[in-house]
């Protein structure tokens, strides 16, 4: 009986491994945009892949403004690819396009790169804050 209660908490304890978070999984402030703007992206997994939605858009003075993208998936299809990097499709709201991604993690930072038809353009670093 004493095996059987030691493989149930060692079957308990590795399926916590598993479900373990993504460390891109949070909230993370993003940089400033062209026109000074930044906003709050929560960060969470969509089918087999990594979604960021934009819950709080701020204006250049730091205070919360209203946004139409306010509700919109900035990244998606984002995926692990090992040692904090990651890749997928980030939106820019500032420009209206998206940008097949490169992000890279590094504790409690994410620097965010994207590239569109042979034109990148660095998004700056974004901080995590949950």
């Amino acid at each position: 009986m004493k095996r059987i209660g030691m493989a149930a908490v060692a079957l308990v304890m590795s399926a916590g491994i598993a479900w373990a978070a993504d460390p891109l999984e949070g909230y993370w402030r993003t940089a400033k945009d062209d026109n000074g703007n930044s906003g709050l992206i929560h960060v969470k997994p969509c089918g087999g892949a990594l979604c960021g939605t934009l819950i709080k858009a701020y204006g250049p003075n730091g205070k919360e403004i209203k946004s139409d993208n306010v509700g919109r998936q900035i990244i998606s299809q984002t995926k692990a690819e090992g040692g904090g990097a990651y890749s997928g499709k980030v939106y820019s709201p500032d420009r209206g396009k998206t940008y097949a991604s490169r992000l890279q993690m590094s504790g409690n930072t994410l620097k965010v790169k994207g590239c569109v038809l042979g034109i990148c353009r660095d998004g700056g670093t974004w901080k995590k804050v949950k």
